[in-house]
């Protein structure tokens, strides 16, 4: 067993306790962004000039009305910024733009003495437009071959081979919507300039040290001129991984032209118009099956709707190419990948960064296809979960493929899998208008940064002479429980009680050139460099410690506050005692501590490698009911079996599992964004810019029995203390909702109707697919290209194999790519 991931014997990580500001929010002590604005003195207020328009070019804008009104200080333009006009990474986001590319795009941004003044005054702003031509939807960019950025390409195998070989060959279409972020805390910044012409900005952002590079790069200052400092962040979910820079610069670059510190937070219309959200994607494809139900061959083109520059949709593109399998071998696979630039907000990183988009598309494709092959949907999918020696299309070998066959078993043994099924053909054969149905899904999702580079992270740890610690790490706490488990990490690492150690908020100038808290890896980073921090204390401390237990400083312990040795008859020493005594010896109490992800290798170009440390899996079972009047429904239970390795704080960890099961729900079923595609003289216009207007999970949609279980025996080599990711992997299991609301809307009608269910699927959606099935005419929008001469339907379409079959299964020797 590595030194990372080893576990001493007395661990406070592992132990089930409360999130470390709990008590924080839920009183509403906790401070935020925006909380700060009151401690600080003479504050401005910013807020936008919107764009009427989905795409024009600014013509003029007159100021003077809109300066005229009492309270405004400045309006900020383009002519007002000392270096670069940009606030994208890839240098195509104008700060201030002359042609706008969005409804509701800022052009220039009013500062005044009250948030009321500001927002008048902006509205006194005159701009002359130019209308240009604009795209609304995926499906007008491919018309129009509106494309922006790379185009990946993967394969394995030979697909055409593979689709002669198969017996059943289908293709279709599927074009699905993105998500907005919602967070409960929306977009804030606060920058203040000291007397020496310093930036410091309170940010909420997943990213302070790209925030920090982006407001040097717009203020033609150096970096070290700019530190940005993130409290913590009422929710993130990806939205404030590159989105928060901009915002970051406006309050800056007014701060820098005033004099005044400048607040800048946007109400939640302004952070829905302006913001971007999930990226939705339309996919073509063809897919090939043998006699048995096993895949053999998969050709898709998947195209992401960007809005109108790159943010990481490149990124998020090739995670969503190389997620495209999910949790299933196929043995010959070609996957293209396109950005489409549409008229809309820039989309952004969602809670799995392309991942669920990729993975959605291989689980619809078995939805509407099982039952054109006869076979269960559960089944189907057991039969093509990855197996011994096998690989993805990008060339990583799948080294944990038993997990997933052991979550599968787990959670489908945990819920009765085998006896609801059933009760629900017993309930169904004698409700005409009501119909129930359970759905099985696995999840399979790689842990890393796409870019090797992200995969580091850094930390500082501090002891004082009392024995007291503090740590700064390059995580943000955005309520996922990042700060809880490194305190856990700290206090394990040095021996020590966790009321003993304390964390500092996020700060660029203490943990230099972090990396985005993103891609679930916040803990594998951060905890791998505070624990090296952590390490050189100790070391450090031993030889002090061995002087007075008269023995080698590799037989000294920590345990919980107390430093004793083996072989020794010396009288322990507590914990503040030997680092008083350390600090007399002169003995260094601080460190530096730094991590990087070993293993990773990464070619874009051919789209082959392991870009992932390991993959983090789980598996969902989900009952709904469905009414046949209306389409509405409920979520009558959830079982969950997750693979989050040996965990690094459990109750923290189910609540992850919780909350990204919901949040994945929502998408699924409820949460609709809509853009006005009219040509009328809104086009391009959010219409669902409020809560009022988008529909998130409430209390009635949770299911009613919910049962989160962590797989057993789960430690993962290589990991800090043996944990996994666990941020974002749980989302997908939500596709177990979708996939059961496909299979209720079927049990309206004949056996084996193939169901096109929309996503999200709401009850209009639903009633819909149901309608066509219960019409006969639901046929999932799937050609049969090809099929068996006088096709039965597949053998052994039972709706789970023994767990004593996929063990013996298993332990057969088999070649590298067969089939368990």
């Amino acid at each position: 067993m590595s030194s990372l991931s080893q576990r001493p014997a007395n661990p406070v990580v592992g132990e089930s306790i409360p999130h470390e500001a709990a008590s924080l929010h839920v009183t509403g002590q906790a401070l935020y962004t925006d909380d700060l604005v009151i401690r600080t003195k003479d504050v401005l207020h910013a807020w936008p000039v919107q764009s009427t328009h989905a795409h024009a070019l600014v013509t003029a804008v007159r100021v003077d009305d809109a300066l005229a009104v009492p309270g405004v200080v400045r309006i900020l333009t383009a002519d007002d910024v000392p270096g670069v006009n940009d606030a994208g990474v890839k240098h195509d986001e104008p700060l201030f733009p002359s042609e706008v590319m969005f409804h509701g795009h800022a052009i220039c941004w009013v500062l005044a003495d009250t948030l009321d003044a500001a927002r008048v005054a902006a509205g006194k702003v005159e701009v002359d437009y130019e209308p240009l031509p604009a795209i609304m939807t995926v499906t007008e960019a491919i018309a129009a071959e509106s494309f922006q950025g790379a185009r990946p390409h993967m394969e394995r195998g030979d697909v055409a081979a593979g689709f002669d070989e198969a017996a059943h060959v289908f293709s279709g279409e599927f074009e699905f919507k993105g998500q907005e972020h919602f967070y409960l805390e929306t977009h804030a910044a606060l920058a203040q300039v000291d007397e020496n012409g310093q930036i410091f900005i309170q940010s909420s952002t997943q990213h302070p040290s790209e925030t920090q590079e982006i407001v040097a790069h717009v203020l033609g200052l150096a970096s070290h001129e700019v530190t940005v400092q993130c409290l913590r962040m009422g929710g993130g979910f990806g939205g404030k991984e590159m989105q928060p820079h901009g915002f970051a610069a406006i309050a800056a670059l007014g701060s820098i032209l005033t004099g005044r510190p400048v607040r800048l937070r946007l109400n939640r219309t302004l952070d829905m118009t302006m913001s971007g959200k999930r990226h939705g994607f339309h996919s073509e494809w063809k897919v090939g099956f043998d006699d048995d139900g096993h895949l053999l061959a998969l050709e898709a083109t998947i195209t992401s709707d960007a809005g109108w520059s790159l943010d990481l949709s490149e990124p998020v593109l090739a995670r969503a190419v190389c997620h495209i399998e999910n949790a299933y071998w196929i043995p010959n696979v070609s996957v293209d990948g396109r950005i489409a630039r549409t008229n809309k907000t820039s989309q952004t990183a969602f809670r799995g960064f392309g991942g669920p988009q990729g993975m959605l598309v291989i689980e619809d494709i078995l939805g509407r296809c099982a039952p054109l092959l006869g076979v269960d949907p559960a089944e189907l999918r057991e039969r093509n979960l990855y197996g011994p020696g096998q690989t993805t299309p990008y060339g990583q070998e799948v080294t944990q493929w038993e997990r997933l066959g052991r979550a599968w078993q787990q959670a489908c043994g945990q819920g009765g899998f085998a006896d609801r099924q059933q009760e629900i053909e017993k309930f169904n054969a004698t409700h005409e208008h009501t119909k129930r149905a359970i759905a099985v899904t696995p999840v399979k999702f790689g842990i890393s940064f796409n870019l090797t580079a992200f995969n580091q992270g850094g930390a500082l740890v501090l002891v004082y002479k009392d024995g007291s610690v503090l740590i700064n790490h390059g995580g943000t706490e955005m309520g996922q429980g990042l700060h809880t488990k490194m305190l856990q990490v700290a206090a394990t690492a040095l021996g020590v009680p966790l009321s003993t150690v304390r964390l500092a908020p996020t700060r660029t100038d203490k943990v230099p050139n972090t990396s985005a808290t993103a891609a679930s890896s916040g803990a594998d980073l951060n905890g791998g460099a505070v624990k090296n921090a952590c390490e050189q204390i100790i070391e450090r401390l031993r030889p002090v410690a061995a002087q007075h237990f008269g023995v080698n400083p590799a037989d000294v312990r920590f345990d919980h506050g107390v430093v004793s040795a083996i072989g020794s008859t010396a009288d322990p020493l507590p914990w503040a005692e030997l680092t008083k005594r350390a600090y007399f010896q002169r003995v260094q109490l601080s460190a530096a501590g730094y991590y990087r992800t070993e293993g990773l290798h990464w070619d874009s170009s051919t789209m082959t490698g392991s870009p992932f440390k390991y993959f983090a899996n789980g598996v969902a079972v989900c009952e709904v009911e469905v009414d046949g009047f209306t389409g509405a429904y409920q979520t009558r239970r959830v079982d969950i079996v997750h693979d989050v390795g040996d965990s690094l704080s459990p109750l923290v960890d189910i609540g992850q599992i919780e909350g990204g099961f919901v949040q994945g729900a929502g998408w699924m079923t409820l949460e609709e964004l809509v853009w006005d595609e009219s040509d009328g003289p809104r086009r391009g216009r959010l219409a669902t810019q409020a809560a009022s207007t988008y529909k998130l999970p409430s209390f009635s949609e949770m299911p009613q029995d919910f049962h989160v279980s962590l797989l057993e025996q789960a430690h993962e080599e290589g990991a800090v203390y043996g944990s996994k990711a666990v941020g974002e992997p749980p989302l997908m299991l939500a596709f177990a909702v979708r996939e059961a609301l496909r299979q209720a809307a079927a049990a309206f009608g004949p056996d084996g109707a193939s169901v096109d269910l929309a996503l999200p699927a709401t009850p209009e959606a639903v009633y819909w697919a149901l309608e066509s099935a219960r019409s006969g005419q639901a046929d999932g929008n799937v050609r049969r290209d090809k099929a068996a001469v006088d096709p039965e339907p597949i053998p052994g379409g039972h709706p789970m194999r023994p767990e004593s079959e996929r063990v013996a299964a298993a332990e057969q020797p088999q070649p590298a790519g067969s089939r368990p």
